[in-house]
C-alpha cells in the first residue's frame, strides 16, 4: 500500500516521483517545535523543494533568522479545560485560524503539510486534511501531545521518535513511521567524543540550560550547589549558564563569590559551538533538547519540567537515563544537597562522562530530518500519482 512504499523510501529505497515544490511546515511557537521544523525545512531545500513555515506569533519571533524560507502566522491559542473564558477565546481563535489556513492553502497550493505539534499546528493541519492534502504529524516525545493526539486520526502518516509512543491509539499504528527527532545541522557537526583524556587535573566544562525561556529553579539551585562542591572540583569548573535576564546578576554574583569561571547569558545563540567543548549538561528534558544531546554525544543531568503535558519530559528523561546516557533528578528532589551529592559522584570518575556520551550518541538518529522530509515528499508524490 501507499504507506509501505513510503516506509521503503524513508529507509533509503529509490523511488521516482512527480511532486509539487511547496511543503507546509507547521509548528507551535516554542523551540521544541520550531527547531526540528527548521531541520526538516533545510532538508527540503536540499531536495530543491520549497518549505513554507506556518506558526503563531511566538513562532514568528523564533523564526527571525529563517534563511529566506517564507513564514506565515495563523491565529491559535491553548484550550484550558478549567477556564471557560480562555477556552472560549481558544475556540474563537481556532475558528479564525482555520479560515486563515484555508486562504493560505488556496493561495500557495502546497503539495503536503507537516505538523510538529503544539496548539498552533491545529488549524493548518486540520484544514489541510479537510481539503484532502497529504498530511503528517511528527511526535518528538515518548508521550504523544494533546494536539497530535487530536490530529492522529485525521492525517495520512505519523512520524515518531520512539518505537512505542505512549497515548497513541493502536488503531493508528498502521500510519506510524519511526524517524527520530530532527536536529539542526550545526548540532550534527558536534557529533564526536571529546578527544582529550580526562584526568584529576582536567578542567570540567559544564553547560546549564533551563529551556528557551530560562528557569528560575536552575538559577537558584545550580550555582549554589557548585559553590558547595569540594575545592578539588570547584577550582576546575568552567561554566556556561543560560538563565532569565531577571536572574542574571544574582547568578553572576554567586559564581564570582565562589571564584568559579562562568559565562552567564539570557539565551545561547551558538549552542553547537558551546556543546563542542562541554563535558556535562544540566538541563530540562524536552524532546528536542534530549535529541540534540544524543546526536552531539553529550551526557546530561536532566531535570524534567514537572508541568509538561502528561509529564512527558520525565518519560523522555527516563529513556535517556535507561540508555546509560545520563542521570535524572525530579523537580521535587532538585535541591542544593541532592545536586551537590550527584555532581560529586559524577565528577569523582570523569571517564564515566566519556562513556555516557558514547551511549548517548549510540541511541541517536542523526538522519532524522532526512527521514521526515523524505516521508513528507513521498506522501505528496504518491497522492499526486493516484
Amino acid at each position: 500500500d501507499r504507506l509501505s512504499k513510503v516506509r521503503r523510501a524513508v529507509a533509503g529505497d529509490s523511488m521516482q516521483t512527480k511532486r509539487r515544490d511547496k511543503i507546509f511546515i507547521v509548528a507551535g511557537g516554542t523551540g521544541g517545535h520550531i527547531f526540528p521544523a527548521q531541520a526538516v525545512a533545510h532538508q527540503l531545500l536540499e531536495l530543491n523543494l520549497q518549505p513554507i513555515f506556518v506558526t503563531d506569533c511566538r513562532g514568528m519571533r523564533l523564526l527571525d533568522s529563517r534563511g529566506g524560507v517564507p513564514c506565515y502566522s495563523v491565529s491559535a491559542a491553548p484550550f484550558p479545560r478549567r477556564n471557560w473564558i480562555k477556552l472560549t477565546i481558544g475556540v474563537a481563535k481556532l475558528i479564525f485560524g482555520l479560515n486563515q489556513a484555508r486562504v493560505l492553502i488556496h493561495r500557495l497550493a502546497p503539495a503536503a503539510a507537516i505538523g510538529f505539534g503544539g496548539y498552533a499546528s491545529l488549524p493548518t493541519i486540520l484544514m489541510a486534511a479537510h481539503m484532502k492534502l497529504p498530511t503528517m504529524i511528527h511526535e518528538a516525545n515518548t508521550v504523544i501531545g494533546r494536539a497530535n493526539r487530536f490530529l492522529a486520526p485525521r492525517v495520512s502518516a505519523i512520524a515518531t521518535s520512539y518505537r512505542d509512543t505512549v497515548g497513541l491509539a493502536p488503531l493508528y499504528h498502521s500510519k506510524v513511521v519511526q524517524t527520530g527527532v530532527p536536529v539542526r545541522g550545526d548540532i550534527l557537526k558536534v557529533r564526536r567524543l571529546n578527544g582529550e583524556v580526562l584526568t584529576t587535573k582536567s578542567e570540567i566544562r559544564l553547560l546549564v540550560m533551563g529551556g528557551s525561556q530560562g528557569s528560575t529553579t536552575m538559577s537558584e539551585v545550580v550555582p549554589r550547589s557548585l559553590l558547595q562542591l569540594p575545592i578539588e572540583f570547584r577550582s576546575r569548573l568552567s561554566v556556561v549558564q543560560q538563565c532569565r535576564i531577571s536572574d542574571q546578576e544574582t547568578v553572576k554574583s554567586v559564581f564570582a563569590n565562589a571564584s568559579i569561571k562562568a559565562t552567564v547569558v539570557p539565551f545561547i545563540t551558538n549552542l553547537a559551538e558551546v556543546l563542542g567543548d562541554i563535558h556535562l549538561v544540566i538541563c530540562r528534558a524536552g524532546a528536542s533538547t534530549v535529541a540534540e544531546l544524543a546526536v552531539a554525544g553529550r551526557p546530561a543531568l536532566l531535570i524534567p519540567y514537572p508541568y509538561a503535558t502528561d509529564d512527558h519530559q520525565m518519560a523522555n528523561a527516563r529513556a535517556f537515563e535507561t540508555a546509560g546516557a545520563g542521570w535524572v533528578i525530579s523537580e521535587n528532589d532538585f535541591n542544593i544537597k541532592k545536586l551537590t551529592a550527584t555532581l560529586c559522584r559524577i565528577f569523582g570518575d570523569l571517564n564515566r562522562l566519556i562513556a555516557a556520551g558514547a551511549k548517548a550518541r549510540a541511541v541517536s538518529t542523526p538522519d532524522a530530518a532526512r527521514r521526515v522530509a523524505q516521508l513528507a515528499t513521498q506522501l505528496a508524490s504518491e497522492s499526486q500519482s493516484q
